[in-house]
């Protein structure tokens, strides 16, 4: 195996049409007590790259490596690893790097709000790289049936989605207005589907628009327009808190928002009787548990996902960062290398 690869690093966090990453030869990392080495052979690209390549999140690493929705194949082995990851498996490395396991979060079977929590791709080098380290306690095995390309966003986008279908509270059969309709949305979309649900989209691009639709959603629609039917729940995965108020308001009696990013603008102000009274409720997604990723890595093992994927070369990254960006991807960008 070769002493180098190459890797993007975020120089100086910026505007990405400025340019604040840098494609550069480094060495391939070691894996430390307790890890793996993986090599990569694809990663998704997610908003929360973008986050952490234009400053929207303060810097944890300086120099950073983004990326933490990979797949690829174990090479290397570091000490105290048992036989649970093995070379030549293929695995997942998710968002969630490590938790401290002794907090009441970590005990309390909440581990995904450990103030001790790290993740990959911020705390740590990440996957749009050509190696990456991880530990093998927080590593994932995958579902047969997909490319590695589709499984990318599933580490991800669908772990988060799932956990904000979660949260959103969605009764059997009941209505779900999904705001914004990128790569985490499509997917939960069809998970909310199988499960019985009755989906609305609101979104902005004609392409992410398109997608809905051949996904057989029930109803798509502009990002502020409002649903053809009152809703049960709903999800907001664009990252505009102006889009807080109209989703607020198309939620029926009791209905619950769930916002799933990590990082969204500022709120503008609420009025209580028409945003929240009648017992509506506004929740937000904080990352997600291990527990959170099997359990949605056995669904996509029992029903299989079509995820919808536009493939960049890895010298490419910072393309697919802006082409995400511009809102000009249906689906998932994924690096494929």
């Amino acid at each position: 195996m070769t002493d180098t690869m190459h890797a993007w690093r975020v120089r100086a966090p910026g505007p990405i049409e400025a340019g604040p990453l840098v494609f550069e030869a480094t060495a391939v990392p070691e894996p430390s007590v307790g890890e793996v080495l993986i090599a990569v052979k694809a990663c998704g690209v997610c908003r929360t790259d973008l986050h952490v390549s234009e400053g929207d999140l303060a810097v944890h690493r300086p120099m950073v490596t983004p990326g933490h929705e990979v797949v690829g194949e174990v090479v290397g082995i570091g000490r105290g690893v048992g036989d649970q990851v093995r070379p030549g498996d293929r695995v997942g490395v998710p968002w969630l790097r490590s938790t401290c396991g002794r907090c009441s979060y970590c005990l309390g079977q909440r581990e995904n709000l450990c103030p001790g929590s790290r993740y990959t791709g911020w705390d740590a080098d990440g996957g749009y790289a050509e190696f990456l380290t991880a530990p093998a306690d927080f590593v994932h095995r995958l579902p047969s049936g997909y490319t590695d390309a589709e499984l990318a966003p599933l580490l991800c986008a669908g772990i988060i989605g799932y956990r904000s279908l979660m949260r959103a509270q969605l009764p059997p059969g009941g209505r779900l207005g999904i705001y914004g309709f990128g790569g985490s949305a499509h997917i939960t979309a069809q998970v909310a589907m199988a499960q019985g649900a009755e989906v609305h989209v609101m979104t902005r691009g004609q392409n992410a628009r398109e997608l809905a639709s051949d996904l057989g959603v029930a109803s798509v629609q502009g990002p502020a327009d409002r649903p053809p039917v009152p809703l049960d729940a709903a999800i907001l995965f664009a990252p505009v808190g102006e889009l807080v108020l109209p989703a607020l308001e198309a939620l029926d009696r009791g209905g619950t928002l769930a916002i799933a990013g990590i990082h969204l603008s500022d709120i503008p102000a609420l009025n209580y009787q028409r945003h929240l009274f009648q017992e509506r409720q506004l929740r937000s997604v904080t990352s997600n548990t291990r527990s959170d990723a099997r359990s949605f890595l056995d669904v996509a093992a029992g029903h299989h996902i079509e995820v919808a994927v536009t493939p960049y070369p890895l010298d490419r990254a910072d393309r697919a960062l802006g082409d995400l960006k511009a809102g000009s991807i249906a689906g998932a960008a994924v690096l494929v290398l």
